[in-house]
């Protein structure tokens, strides 16, 4: 592995710690890109307006009318934590909102596969429904929103996938990758999206005279919800508008999903985690929340970006990958404290399950990985595997943990469990950066037509579906691919660091001030290497290396989870900073990333 120091503009360092950021923190800041302290600002009202998301308006006037018509609307979800925290907050955000009949629905992983499918589109139709939303997908629902215009409904497609050749003919489509769309935030979730049509939506009712955004506006109106907003009368109606809803009490549903979906962390997405992780920090969270922290053993009041990434995401997205997303749309919909509690320990117990799932398919997939390259030569330029008895609800794992290994872009497929369709495979993969998998795959199906039965995704993540009898030739057409794009540079193994801690900031209080702040994809926490002094070294749970190491002359504890191997006496080492406690004491301790050796 190989540590790459960020460059940091001094100027824009400099001028972040003459407006009062710790000279820490505006170094990383800087390092990050940001380069005005006005950049930091994560208020709400520094959030990009909606009227610069293509479709929103026209949303927002679609289910105003619906709302208006008392039409039924029906929310058609996805199987992940994006998925199922956008029809969260499409739920909740509705209701407040005047709706007064609203359902959902989960496609199944196995019987129905991703997105809206015609048959998907039956059923929403079989329910009564008059007006489909979608939320995480849809973009390429190009036959499913066929089908659903054929049976009468109106379908609102909100996504923020890349979109095919052809878009769905849906009566208003919101994605922000949509052509034709200027909105700055490209990289925004399906919940980020979702939201953002629900705040166009109260702005449409406002000016419909609805809702009154002044504090001297009428008062609530008798059926006041759970969430804080009130049962607006039907829009058009005679009479005095009352106080608009408030709409942040959504807001720590839209931080983890937008955390979860491990989208980049742009200004606009960090603003939106961060203000949902400042409501929950103050305790002002949706009960399924607050129990997701429970069973996971977190502390809210401290919670962090690492908390929803590792601890309640995984728990909400188990539930798609084993059982029925129904139970995490659930719990992030009840206000009764038992019930939420009931499903966030159902959630936990499916999670310890898929981690069972996981280890053995991980040590299988990576014993097929391994036998593709002699040892000692290096990994082919794209990895695909298969086996029979994978488990399709975990092979996006799988592919991670490959990916990180072996630092090749990595496709694991199963085959597919759905009725009249078992000799078809389901593969997820999972990508390093400079190789955009969805724009790969799309080469290709163009190359190799009909290979491809479905495909879609990211840049770093993508999933398709294909004949099992063409596995070897996609296995071959993606290593050719990947060939062509990825060069020796890009295939070394890299870790960005931000370059030596300087001794006066390792300090318990600045490991809280950095733990505070929004990290993730895009805007990386921080991760620091310089040359260490190893004074010992043991194993502990057999799997984990504890250290006690000496940085700028002064001892430190280190910990190093995953690490068998054991460190020369003096190691260039990355670590992140974090705080241990034992018997009420708190010390800094380093959390080790990797070794340049």
């Amino acid at each position: 592995m190989k540590f790459l120091t960020r460059d940091v503009n001094p100027r824009a360092a400099w001028a972040l710690e003459q407006a009062g950021v710790h000279p820490l923190l505006a170094r990383l800041f800087a390092a990050r890109g940001v380069s005005h302290k006005d950049e930091l600002d994560d208020g709400l009202a520094r959030l990009l307006p909606p009227s610069g998301l293509k479709g929103a308006h026209e949303a927002a006037v679609l289910l105003a009318d619906a709302i208006a018509a008392n039409k039924r609307l029906c929310i058609v979800a996805d199987y992940d934590c994006d998925g199922a925290t956008a029809c969260a907050v499409g739920m909740r955000g509705l209701r407040l909102l005047g709706a007064k009949h609203v359902d959902y629905l989960v496609p199944d992983r196995v019987a129905d596969g991703y997105g809206l499918t015609p048959s998907i589109a039956r059923r929403v139709h079989e329910r009564g429904a008059d007006v489909l939303i979608t939320v995480d997908n849809g973009i390429a629902s190009v036959d499913g929103v066929g089908e659903a215009n054929a049976l009468g409904l109106q379908v609102l497609v909100t996504d923020h996938h890349l979109p095919g050749s052809q878009l769905p003919d849906a009566a208003v489509i919101v994605n922000p990758n949509q052509p034709g769309c200027g909105f700055e935030s490209k990289a925004m979730a399906g919940v980020g999206v979702m939201f953002y049509v629900l705040l166009a939506l109260r702005s449409e009712l406002r000016s419909r005279g609805v809702f009154d955004a002044r504090p001297g506006a009428g008062p609530p109106q008798a059926g006041a919800t759970p969430s804080g907003g009130s049962a607006p009368r039907e829009a058009g109606s005679v009479g005095v508008a009352v106080l608009q809803p408030k709409l942040d009490a959504l807001l720590p549903i839209v931080a983890l999903g937008t955390v979860a979906d491990v989208v980049k962390l742009d200004a606009n997405n960090r603003r939106l985690v961060a203000q949902g992780l400042r409501r929950i920090r103050a305790g002002h969270l949706p009960a399924g929340i607050a129990a997701l922290f429970a069973v996971a053993g977190r502390k809210s009041q401290v919670a962090t970006t690492f908390d929803f990434g590792f601890a309640l995401g995984p728990r909400i997205n188990a539930a798609g990958r084993l059982a029925d997303m129904t139970l995490g749309i659930e719990c992030l919909l009840t206000d009764d404290a038992a019930r939420a509690d009931e499903l966030a320990s159902t959630l936990d117990g499916i999670n310890r399950e898929r981690r069972e799932i996981e280890v053995g398919m991980r040590e299988q997939a990576m014993e097929v990985a391994m036998s593709l390259f002699d040892e000692g030569d290096e990994p082919p330029p794209a990895i695909c595997v298969f086996d029979p008895d994978f488990h399709e609800g975990v092979v996006g794992i799988v592919a991670s943990r490959i990916k990180d290994q072996l630092h090749r872009p990595a496709f694991v497929f199963a085959a597919s469990q759905a009725p009249g369709k078992e000799h078809e495979l389901k593969g997820s993969g999972r990508s390093i950066a400079g190789f955009h998998l969805r724009d790969a795959l799309d080469l290709v199906a163009k190359r190799h037509p009909g290979v491809l039965l479905r495909f879609g995704g990211h840049a770093m993540a993508a999933g398709c579906t294909i004949a099992e009898e063409h596995l070897d030739t996609f296995e071959e057409a993606l290593s050719q691919v990947a060939a062509e794009w990825l060069d020796p540079a890009t295939l070394q193994r890299r870790l960005e660091t931000d370059g030596p801690l300087a001794p006066e900031y390792r300090r318990v209080d600045l490991v809280d001030a950095l733990h505070k702040e929004v990290w993730g994809q895009g805007f990386a926490a921080p991760v620091f290497s310089e040359e260490l002094e190893v004074l010992s070294q043991r194993l502990v749970g057999e799997k984990h290396l504890a250290l006690k190491l000496r940085h700028q002359g002064q001892p430190v504890d280190g910990i190093w989870f995953g690490r068998t191997e054991p460190l020369p006496a003096r190691a260039k080492l990355a670590f992140r900073l974090d705080a241990d406690e034992w018997q009420g004491q708190r010390k800094v301790r380093f959390m080790v990333e990797g070794a340049e050796l």
